[in-house]
């Protein structure tokens, strides 16, 4: 009952990672119609990296012979007033992120999964980079929202984001 309690929790994390895959998708998909592709291609980059994140734990649950069990993904939001609510978003859905995986890194301690603790580390390390760097862009694009040419050179720093991922293990 200890492993299953864990397991349950990294199967909805599986699920909360591939929504916030999709959410960026979604990000993406609107700076893509406003012409902000460098904006489109760095939020295209994120959810690559949620992706990659959903896998890394799919991969722990095979590992560990968990049954897996895929929920189904609600459609992500797919209109914005603007950049400023995009960026908005990002941090508020890196800040649940992080809450979701410090609840369920208390629950393998509690239950004593060390295995799961283990991998949940990287999780959380990962989560303070994730939080920093949507903190900074929220910061920036409300310096430049005034600001159209500001907003198109912050647009083009964002697309120098390389989209091609290193997935290997931490």
């Amino acid at each position: 009952m200890t492993k299953e309690l864990v397991f349950n929790a990294l199967n909805e994390q599986v699920g909360s990672e591939l929504s916030a895959w999709y959410s960026y998708l979604g990000m993406s998909a609107w700076c893509s119609s406003q012409q902000l592709n460098g904006s489109a291609r760095w939020l295209r980059a994120q959810a690559q990296e949620e992706y990659t994140h959903a896998m890394k734990l799919y991969d722990f649950l095979v590992e560990r012979n968990a049954p897996v069990q895929l929920k189904q993904i609600e459609p992500p939001q797919a209109e914005f007033e603007s950049i400023v609510e995009i960026f908005h978003a990002a941090l508020k859905q890196e800040e649940e992120n992080t809450q979701r995986i410090d609840a369920i890194f208390q629950m393998a301690l509690d239950q004593r999964a060390f295995a799961s603790l283990v991998e949940l580390q990287w999780f959380i390390t990962e989560q303070v980079e994730e939080e920093k760097t949507a903190r900074e862009n929220l910061a920036k694009v409300k310096m430049v929202s005034q600001d159209p040419a500001a907003i198109l050179e912050f647009d083009r720093v964002l697309g120098e984001r390389d989209l091609v991922l290193d997935t290997s293990p931490a």
